[in-house]
């Protein structure tokens, strides 16, 4: 307890690093703030009417803590921005003028910063008039303006409100601590914790044992937590020896290279994308089914049921096929052994250039079978959590994209505190060893 109450005075002893906590802070707060704005035209009362938001919409109502379902001006969050940057990367894998942007260094990244920003909006608006749609249908009666005015009234706003949420995020990168957009997320994700907290612990006080129970799931849910920081954290080395080499000349001339570093490649690479590709996917079914009248049978049920086994079972296989779909995209050997083989470094007995890239590409191949497996553990982990009669709202934090997305930006965040702490001396926020956030080796969304 000394230890931390040490570690939170040398933070505090930091001007710079002070100053960017507490502007993070205040501008997470008006993040909030706005999550619970209601939208111009909307009696915020007859919302209450219906049952929330389900399927896909529901995940987006995770993502955007609670925003989605209280039809505020922030409710369609950051996820705009989240899937322009992820169609840019894509187009960066496929499109040789991306590609010619992401080699340009900083000045090429501007420009692929102002495409995302701009196909934002574009986004934005489409899923505006979507969600105007979803408000009209589900709740007719909360519209207390014309509906033609109301739909460029939602459009405008929701533009706005995402196109603000994007300037937030991007201003506590800059200005503040950690990654502002996965800030934003996990803010959103992280305050329905408290609540589903609360619930659980009621559900349970009310039975015979139901106290011990509760902290068995917590005994449980800690030990999730540590098996998933080991599945984000975990990462193969690969030995990289760097050649000899004379720079300058004369009284100038001196040595560089002769070192080993270690090349690390991550055993889960793909991050949380695989999961986000999965849901999607597993949505589809009933989505149709809806359209075409055939919602109560067998199949179109068995996907709308998040605990049956042939909903889990097709989960688990999605997640591992884009696993190796997202790691394939995201990660290239070629690319590794080229900038190995420009610096001067070399894998002891493997050749430089191509047999370099296919000795990476197999150690990827074979680390990336018990990442992707125990990924697809983690996500149908909330469905076993729910047959074990744990709450549906708090089950979904035993596993899934919310826990995911809260160790990564938390071990993200504490990373970048710890190296301000170590930089001006001081100790750091452990005893032994350094923080690994997603951040370290290959990089992942």
């Amino acid at each position: 307890m000394k230890g931390l109450i040490n570690t939170i005075r040398n933070i505090w002893k930091i001007e710079d690093l002070r100053k960017r906590i507490l502007f993070t802070l205040g501008l997470i707060l008006i993040y909030r703030v706005g999550s619970y704005v209601v939208l111009p035209g909307i009696n915020p009362d007859a919302l209450t009417s219906g049952g929330g938001p389900g399927g896909i919409l529901a995940l987006i109502d995770i993502f955007a803590g609670g925003a989605f379902g209280r039809a505020s001006v922030f409710a369609l969050g950051i996820m705009p921005y989240i899937s322009a940057s992820i169609a840019i990367q894509l187009l960066g894998m496929a499109v040789p003028y991306f590609q010619k942007l992401q080699k340009e260094g900083e000045s090429g990244q501007r420009k692929l910063n102002q495409i995302t920003r701009i196909l934002t909006v574009v986004v934005t608006a489409v899923q505006a008039s979507g969600y105007y749609v979803y408000l009209t249908q589900s709740y007719p009666g909360a519209l207390i303006i014309q509906p033609g005015l109301f739909y460029f009234v939602c459009i405008i706003v929701l533009t706005t409100g995402t196109v603000f949420v994007m300037w937030l995020g991007e201003k506590i990168t800059d200005n503040g601590i950690g990654n502002g957009i996965s800030l934003l997320i996990m803010i959103g994700i992280i305050a329905r914790l408290p609540m589903s907290f609360l619930q659980e612990f009621a559900s349970k006080a009310e039975g015979t044992g139901g106290f011990v129970q509760f902290i068995i799931e917590l005994a449980f849910l800690v030990i999730v937590v540590i098996l998933v920081i080991a599945l984000v954290q975990g990462v193969r080395k690969i030995p990289v020896q760097y050649a000899k080499r004379i720079v300058g000349s004369g009284a100038r001339r001196m040595q560089m290279g002769g070192n080993r570093q270690y090349l690390p490649l991550k055993i889960n690479a793909a991050g949380v994308m695989p999961i986000i590709f999965a849901q999607a996917m597993m949505f589809i079914p009933s989505t149709i089914g809806t359209f075409v009248g055939f919602q109560n049978s067998g199949f179109v049920r068995t996907f709308n049921d998040f605990t049956s086994a042939g909903y889990n079972m097709t989960y688990f296989f999605l997640v591992v096929v884009f696993t190796y779909f997202y790691t394939a995209l995201t990660v290239n050997p070629q690319q590794m052994a080229d900038e190995m083989k420009r610096n001067g470094g070399f894998v002891p007995g493997v050749k430089p250039g191509k047999r370099t890239a296919e000795f990476i590409d197999n150690i990827m191949s074979r680390i990336t079978l018990p990442g992707s497996i125990f990924l697809a553990f983690v996500a149908i982990m909330p469905s076993f959590a729910m047959k074990l009669g744990i709450t549906s709202q708090f089950a979904l934090f035993y596993g899934g994209t919310s826990l995911l997305i809260l160790i990564g930006v938390i071990l993200d965040t504490l990373q970048q505190i710890e190296s301000h702490l170590l930089m001006r001396h001081y100790d750091g926020l452990m005893k032994s060893g350094k923080i690994k956030g997603r951040a370290s080796g290959v990089s992942s969304i």
